[in-house]
């Protein structure tokens, strides 16, 4: 780690940095609850994440907005978004980022994707015309079952999209959306040990998590989370190659958000690194219930996969 942190202070230090004065809008959208048995769950999540974006990102309480599925407070109905949103157009200037997360139930009919909602439903197509009238940058995630087609829909300049299905068939009810919470809130989701977690770090630590949340029960996973950051609406995984990458390593959510302008390519080396790191580091926590064979083959592979990321970030810098 301290390799890391030496990598980091030299690019804060060699590169140009611009610190915009960014306000900050948050969209959170608990929507139908569906079956019993996900009223509880839903609604905690929807409670934890706003309560995380008011007291550890100080996300102002006016230019925040909480729609819920059930329960006492404004309901998730097409309106209550519409609202929100315009809101949001309204107050928003290009230097300023909204943040809007789906947590419930989506679905798919061959033509269109919806997040359920009180009430009629909005398509992503719908989405996509609200989101577009927003001046800034827009960090969309859609944690609900049959999400992935929003990831084509929503993307665009100065966007980060990020699903919690990687195909429309991946219709089950899913648990990207606590991850997620997790991932926004816990220091060990810091992977470069900054200080602050940005958005793809968030990103990765859900990814991870949702993986062995299936591994431990010993099911099949029927989430895979993607996102996209360069508009092509094509997206990956966290820990796969591709252009997508350095939007959301640089997309923080915090007060003290600032863009550091550097080599792209050596984001997206910085970023595999950190994935590499966090799976490291995951590993070794559960060397105890692995068998050694097993634990040493995957340490190795990924151990090589650093050393040979490390060495292309020691090329560029």
């Amino acid at each position: 780690m301290n390799y890391c942190r030496a990598v980091t202070l030299l690019l804060v230090l060699s590169c140009p940095t611009t610190a915009a004065a960014q306000e900050r809008f948050a969209l959170v959208v608990e929507g139908a609850p569906g079956e019993a048995k996900y009223v509880e769950q839903h609604a905690a999540w929807r409670e934890k994440l706003a309560t995380v974006l008011r007291e550890v990102y100080k996300i102002p309480e006016q230019q925040m907005v909480v729609l819920a599925g059930s329960g006492t407070g404004a309901a998730a109905t097409a309106d209550g978004v519409r609202a929100a949103l315009r809101r949001f157009a309204g107050a928003m200037r290009p230097a300023d980022v909204a943040l809007i997360v789906l947590i419930g139930h989506g679905t798919f009919d061959g033509e269109d994707a919806k997040f359920n909602l009180v009430g009629p439903d909005l398509a992503a197509a719908e989405w996509k015309t609200l989101i577009d009238r927003l001046p800034g940058e827009v960090v969309f995630v859609n944690t609900a079952s049959a999400s992935s087609p929003f990831l084509a829909s929503i993307a665009g300049q100065r966007r980060v999209v990020i699903t919690a299905t990687a195909m429309p068939a991946q219709r089950f009810h899913t648990i990207f959306a606590e991850y997620f919470i997790d991932g926004l809130a816990k220091s060990e989701a810091d992977i470069d040990r900054n200080g602050r977690r940005s958005v793809f770090e968030a990103f990765a630590y859900a990814s991870l998590r949702v993986r062995q949340h299936y591994e431990q029960r010993g099911q099949f996973a029927t989430e895979r989370a993607m996102f996209d950051d360069d508009g092509d609406g094509r997206g990956r995984e966290a820990g796969a190659e591709g252009k997508d990458g350095e939007r959301a390593s640089l997309a923080y959510l915090d007060a003290d958000r600032a863009a550091i302008v550097t080599d792209p390519g050596l984001l997206r080396l910085m970023q595999r690194r950190d994935a590499l790191l966090l799976e490291i580091e995951e590993l070794k926590k559960r060397r105890l219930m692995m068998p050694p064979v097993e634990y040493d083959g995957l340490l190795e592979k990924l151990l090589i996969d650093l050393a040979l990321v490390s060495r292309d970030i020691r090329a560029r810098t």
